[in-house]
């Protein structure tokens, strides 16, 4: 692996991680400083906030995670450095 190689693949995997990071904050620390104003929303008898705060942001980091994973099997992939 040529130094401009590792430096092209270190900069795609910490763009990907700061993106992640940020989707990461705004579930577990954004949605919820509006809860109050998301109770206004009602889904299924349920309100938004509510339902966020309970199941939303779970699932948004399970997705997350797997959308991570692929993103970054594809990265070391362009650069030749993928595992077996």
């Amino acid at each position: 692996m040529t130094v401009q190689n590792r430096e092209r693949h270190w900069d795609r995997t910490r763009r990907l991680m700061f993106i992640a990071l940020g989707v990461w904050f705004v579930f577990a620390f954004v949605i919820h400083m509006f809860v109050t104003q998301l109770n206004a929303v009602v889904i299924v008898g349920f309100p938004l906030g509510f339902y966020m705060a309970s199941q939303g942001s779970l699932i948004a980091f399970v997705i997350l995670l797997f959308w991570f994973a692929r993103a970054q099997n594809k990265v070391d992939s362009d650069h030749g450095v993928q595992e077996e």
